[in-house]
């Protein structure tokens, strides 16, 4: 473990022309369309995986697109940590706005910009690389177990059939997940909690054809504008949820915990800079930290209906749709907000229009211990890395298999992400910096080594 920094600096350019060539691949799980990719994908990874030592590597078929499993058993005596992570994609949509080819991976002033630089594929492939780092220098301090899925991004629905009926083999102490990110390279961060999610998609539908706006305008209920007004009505003046019952099951921060997520570094003009804004929005009564971190929140995904193509249609559309995430905190159900969000969606809905509510997936809400052997391995580890103690955060994010982790396998998760909040996961020009990249291939043998050491063997 002494060459750690000396095995990357020799392996470099390669450690960069692998993740490029997995960066090429077009895994977006929610197109049919790129199905041959994905499954290319995933033997893709298989391979890498046996390259790098890994013994039993199987492509798992389920139902939807496969597990890729690998381990290395070096004692059964020693403790085991479970790498999960994500060969797929999010869509690259819209194409116009990337600046270069979003599967055709790109440096530029030290950052890769492809579709999964960061999520997840830059993120999951450094516990490959750092596993083949320790193979190749001195071997492994712990037992390691990879399962990395092709259905994240569409909600890891098989992904919990194979958990189920594969306990046995998933068998570990904890599971080890770099999907998240920090503060930033000079302010290292854990993330000890994520939001869960109740994701849905909504149709208003009105007349039972496209109307001429002239002849029918102003007699007949325009979906678009009838979405648009439930949709507003969601939010009161102070940007709180109307839904009732919706914060029945939030449990409020004490004034300690509130004070120790705002003392992390944090600079408002910077942070709207980034984004291109000229105002924060957000549910009064709460910083930016709480909002994204510890405040559930609905939020519009997308929205459509009638004529979008170029030109003038002059047309009453005879339907409108949107789609609406709500993340969730700590004590919040996704099944029970899913009901209200309908029942309550349903209900102000006018006579003049037919409603429809679609579930589409959904996750719940985690919080990690920070006291425990893991969370400790893992601020030794980036202390050493970073030279300096890491800041625990709460993401706002969703990573639904934590929960499920736990509820099937009785195991924790360590959250120790490379990210960065500003690297655009799920928009265009995604990006993740090459030196975050090599850093995560540095820090990862380190909480392996110190893993075994606190676990004591």
């Amino acid at each position: 473990m002494q060459n750690i920094k000396q095995y990357v600096e020799q392996n470099k350019q390669r450690f960069l022309d692998e993740l490029f060539d997995l960066l090429r691949f077009p895994s977006v799980s929610a197109d049919p369309k790129y199905k041959p990719d994905v499954l290319e994908t995933a033997d893709y990874v298989a391979k890498k995986l046996s390259d790098a030592g890994a013994d039993k590597v199987e492509v798992c078929q389920t139902a939807g697109y496969p597990i890729v499993y690998g381990e290395k058993i070096v004692d059964a005596a020693k403790p085991t940590v479970l790498v999960y992570g994500h060969y797929d994609v999010q869509p690259p949509d819209p194409l116009e706005l990337w600046k270069t080819p979003p599967f055709e991976p790109t440096v530029r002033d030290g950052k890769i910009y492809a579709r999964g630089a960061c999520d997840d594929k830059g993120q999951f492939y450094m516990h490959v690389k750092a596993f083949e780092l320790m193979m190749q220098n001195g071997g492994l301090p712990c037992n390691i177990k990879f399962m990395i899925e092709g259905e994240e991004e569409v909600g890891s629905s098989n992904l919990e059939i194979f958990v189920k009926e594969n306990k046995q083999r998933l068998k570990a102490d904890v599971v080890l997940i770099s999907d998240t990110s920090m503060i930033s390279m000079e302010h290292p961060s854990l993330e000890t909690g994520l939001r869960g999610l109740s994701y849905l998609e909504v149709e208003v539908t009105g007349p039972n054809r496209d109307l001429h706006s002239g002849v029918y305008g102003g007699a007949v209920a325009n979906p678009a504008t009838i979405l648009a007004k439930m949709i507003a009505s969601l939010h009161d003046e102070n940007n709180h949820i109307t839904i009732p019952g919706f914060y029945d099951d939030v449990i409020d921060l004490t004034p300690d915990e509130r004070n120790a997520i705002n003392d992390a570094p944090y600079n408002e003009a910077e942070y709207m800079t980034d984004l291109g804004v000229d105002e924060l929005w957000g549910e009064k009564g709460y910083t930016t930290f709480e909002r994204t971190g510890t405040r559930p929140t609905l939020e519009v995904n997308g929205i459509w209906g009638g004529y979008i193509g170029e030109g003038a249609k002059t047309v009453l559309p005879s339907k409108a749709s949107a789609k609406i995430s709500m993340r969730l905190v700590p004590n919040q159900h996704s099944d029970k907000i899913r009901d209200l969000f309908t029942a309550h969606f349903e209900k102000i809905a006018p006579k003049s229009v037919k409603v429809k509510v679609t579930p589409h997936h959904g996750g719940e809400p985690v919080v990690t211990p920070t006291d425990s052997v893991a969370y400790q391995a893992a601020q030794k580890a980036i202390t050493e890395s970073f030279g300096k103690a890491p800041i625990p955060t709460r993401g706002g994010g969703s990573i639904p298999i934590v929960a499920l982790f736990e509820a099937e396998l009785g195991i924790k998760t360590v959250l120790m992400g490379f990210g960065l909040d500003s690297d655009a996961l799920h928009s265009p020009n995604e990006k993740y910096d090459i030196y975050n990249y090599y850093k995560g291939i540095e820090t990862i043998p380190l909480f392996h080594k110190y893993f075994a050491e606190l676990s004591g063997s």
